[in-house]
């Protein structure tokens, strides 16, 4: 008898996301549908409560079930959390040199990612946390990876940004693959017969 592999939705316009997303989602044995949404971001203090906003608009657009919506911000602790939820546009606006130039002579370079993520099975939604603590980089460093990503020294790394890691390496350490991770750990719990 052929096994079930549950199916999930991931609705991400961004393709580095969704590479790091399906290499986790294998591990766990479910297959991860990249569901390429234009998506109007809620602007709001809270990851939660985008996330939650932009699955429902996935799940409304699509008429899909089984939809997860990620989201994600790079918080700065000098600069009071900033740009925290607000890391796309500020992302585009400033960019990593930007957060460089404001980050000049400032000797505490504490930063953390965190993700969250919102899934939707049947109007029932679920959401999953996952965060990494590291230090800003005086200078970029890397090529892979996308936003913040060259500026980036997790804590529990060897010392490279996000950006010199390949998917794997990266996602060792990411809130991403934390958060994906809990949330495919409870997936798998749902599956179980009870």
């Amino acid at each position: 008898m052929k096994e079930h592999k549950p199916k999930v939705y991931f609705a991400t316009k961004n393709k580095g996301k969704y590479a790091e997303a399906a290499k986790i989602a294998s591990e766990y044995g479910v297959q991860l549908a990249h569901l390429s949404l234009e998506k109007h971001e809620l602007q709001d203090d809270d990851l939660s409560k985008i996330v939650s906003f932009a699955v429902e608009e996935a799940v409304r657009e699509s008429k899909r079930d089984c939809v997860v919506a990620e989201d994600a911000g790079f918080f700065v602790e000098s600069l009071q959390g900033f740009p925290g939820p607000y890391s796309s546009y500020v992302y585009d606006k400033l960019g990593v040199e930007g957060i460089l130039k404001l980050m000049k002579d400032v000797p505490q370079r504490s930063a953390y990612f965190c993700s969250a993520l919102a899934y939707s099975q049947k109007g029932r939604f679920s959401c999953f946390e996952g965060k990494v603590r590291g230090t800003v980089s005086l200078s970029p460093r890397g090529a892979q990876g996308f936003g913040f990503d060259p500026i980036f020294i997790p804590v529990d790394g060897d010392g490279r940004t996000f950006a010199e890691m390949d998917i794997a390496i990266k996602n060792r350490f990411s809130h991403r693959a934390i958060a994906f991770r809990n949330f495919f750990e409870w997936l798998k719990s749902q599956q179980q017969p009870r």
